[in-house]
């Protein structure tokens, strides 16, 4: 009877994901997220949003999923994934068809939010160490990598999308305090004037202390500030301070590593040289290192996950927390960037140093959502078999012109 029981419920949750998958998720601007949280916050209007939202873009990334090479389906990690987003839909769905006057079934929709987002605190570690057994066993396949790396970015863009509704939500409507002490001024996670150096500086001083635990020393920061709209004014945008934060506190620790080590054991570093510059369309942001550079190359990989310059951190914590070596940290950083429609560029000197710059939407109407939707386009992705580059790869050894002259 029990094996009945899961058969029916495995039956009844594929047709749930094919029916939701069909929609299209809806994507939010931040100024959609902000004029919801400040003017007309409203619970029983948020609960009908995502009771509907929630399992559409779970849905669309579930179906992705299912199309990745069945041996890493296969793996423990990524089958206990699979899992958590099996449970997470079907406790959403449990309020279809519930009563939003209903206060008690608010109350509980926004309890079952909170698990959801705990139960999914630890996706990106647990997925990356399905990628690791999955290699262990298998090796590496050009064409899967190739897929696995177009999968990982719309499945962490998903996520990230996802966290940004249960956190709006739960900071908005959970628990009896519906201002958080630490951020009186905050709408949920978004900050309507987020004073950019303030985060810059305090991004700074924690890879700093990462730094100087790992290396016994690091480098200073300079901070410029550009306000092209108002003149000598602190810059401020509307932006989830969080994601700012993760964003510049990767690429501190890049450039912060990549100069301890070309430096070495001096007395006497480069300092970190950040210039914040806010126009009529962007809010750009300048960390520039000279920390020695990467090949033009090797730009690319830095943006493939688990690739990393840094040799594989231990698992041992009490070393303390290492500066490097995961290999995730540039491409989560640049999702997150391109999550409100920004990005994130690395310029190199080879030799000299590298310029990391973030861009970020300045106006709250044009940063919107960028959401992975599964449709027909991104099925050919994973069966269309690449085929060979339609320009010719130069060969590694010259070749020996001798052989064509003409007796």
């Amino acid at each position: 009877m029990r094996i009945l029981r899961v058969l029916r419920s495995s039956i009844s949750i594929g047709k749930d994901i094919d029916f939701y998958s069909k929609f299209s998720p809806s994507p939010l601007s931040m100024k959609q997220f902000l004029d919801f949280g400040s003017e007309n916050a409203c619970e029983k209007t948020s609960f009908a949003f995502l009771r509907h939202e929630l399992p559409v873009r779970l849905a669309n990334i579930m179906k992705e999923i299912n199309l990745l090479p069945d041996n890493l389906l296969r793996t423990p990690s990524v089958r206990l994934v699979q899992s958590w987003y099996v449970q997470s839909l079907q406790e959403i769905l449990d309020f279809k068809d519930k009563n939003a006057d209903d206060e008690k079934v608010t109350y509980d929709f926004t309890d079952a939010v909170i698990k959801i987002r705990n139960r999914h605190n630890d996706v990106i570690p647990t997925m990356a160490q399905g990628l690791v057994e999955y290699k262990e066993a298998y090796g590496t396949d050009p064409i899967v990598s190739q897929n696995v790396q177009y999968f990982l970015d719309r499945f962490y863009m998903s996520r990230i999308s996802i966290r940004m509704l249960l956190n709006q939500h739960t900071l908005l409507f959970g628990g009896k305090v519906k201002l958080n002490p630490a951020h009186p001024k905050q709408i949920g996670s978004i900050d309507p004037n987020c004073r950019v150096s303030e985060v810059i500086k305090d991004a700074y001083e924690n890879a700093r202390n990462l730094c100087d635990r790992y290396y016994m020393n690091s480098p200073e920061l300079e901070v410029e500030e550009f306000n092209v709209k108002e003149v000598g004014k602190p810059i401020t945008v509307v932006y989830v301070p969080s994601h700012l934060y993760h964003m510049v506190f990767e690429l501190f620790k890049n450039a912060m590593r990549a100069t301890m080590e070309l430096y070495g054991d001096s007395l006497d570093y480069p300092p970190i040289r950040t210039q914040v510059a806010l126009g009529t369309e962007d809010l750009t942001v300048k960390v520039s290192d000279h920390g020695g550079g990467v090949p033009l190359r090797k730009i690319d990989r830095l943006f493939t996950y688990t690739y990393s310059t840094a040799p594989r951190p231990s698992t041992d914590t009490s070393r303390g927390v290492p500066l490097a070596g995961y290999g995730y940290g540039l491409p989560i950083s640049r999702l997150y960037a391109r999550y409100f429609q920004g990005d994130i560029k690395l310029y190199s000197l080879e030799g000299y140093g590298t310029d990391a710059v973030i861009y970020i939407r300045a106006l709250s109407t044009e940063s919107i959502e960028r959401l992975p939707v599964y449709n027909k386009s991104a099925w050919k992705h994973y069966k269309t078999m690449h085929e060979a580059d339609d320009w010719c790869v130069p060969s590694k050894e010259p070749k020996d012109m001798t052989t064509f002259r003409s007796s």
